[in-house]
């Protein structure tokens, strides 16, 4: 029954491979995940949508894209290595703005595994998917959220909104990654078949899985 399975999935995966250009699409694909999995988002939720609140959240926004906290980082592995051990520390940053501008909400930072859409800062687009992120929550964290990038530092504060940071690009990524962030509208169609390959792919180790515990 297991071999059935995967003689299933991987005739599946060979068909849909096929339709979208065989070679192209395999590096396409590489390279989303490439790109997905060499960054730490950041993800800051407002304690309520109201005016206060949302502004509150752009000022803690601001105060950690400029703390240089993960600086020193040089990979992914590294920069949540850095962001775990000092999570006290990012907690205290965005509370010192807080109280700094009247507020006493408690702050809450922890790395997850996080579910973002679609988002533009600058020229760039960083596309959906999953991704590491260090999720700040102020308060009850019920308000509208903010993400960005907060490793490698892509995003840098400009007056009430965000740039991207051009220097920081060049030199993270290759020129297959460089066109995503900068062309999304070619991926769009192959990255959406992409992630449901992957998905049904891991739906069908997962049922073999189970099955074989079964025996």
């Amino acid at each position: 029954m297991r071999r059935k399975y995967e003689l299933i999935a991987a005739a599946g995966l060979v068909l849909a491979i096929l339709i979208s250009n065989t070679v192209g699409f395999v590096r396409d694909g590489l390279a989303l995940d490439r790109l997905r999995g060499s960054v730490l988002r950041l993800h800051i939720l407002a304690e309520s949508d109201s005016e206060r609140d949302q502004t509150l959240k752009l000022y803690v926004r601001d105060a950690l894209l400029e703390s240089g906290i993960l600086g020193e980082a040089d990979s992914l592995a590294e920069a949540e290595a850095i962001a775990a051990d000092r999570l006290p520390d990012i907690e205290r940053i965005a509370e010192t703005v807080l109280r700094a501008n009247g507020c006493e909400l408690p702050v809450e930072a922890e790395l997850a595994d996080t579910e973002f859409d679609v988002r533009t800062y600058g020229d760039i687009t960083m596309p959906a998917g999953t991704y590491r992120a260090l999720r700040v929550k102020i308060g009850s964290a019920r308000g509208h959220n903010w993400w960005c990038v907060m490793y490698p530092s892509l995003c840098v504060p400009a007056a009430c909104d965000v740039t991207d940071n051009k220097q920081e690009e060049l030199g993270r990524f290759d020129g297959e990654e460089l066109d995503i962030l900068y062309e999304p509208q070619k991926y769009e169609v192959r990255f959406a078949i992409w992630d449901k390959i992957k998905e049904i792919g891991k739906a069908v180790v997962v049922h073999c899985d189970e099955n074989d515990g079964d025996a």
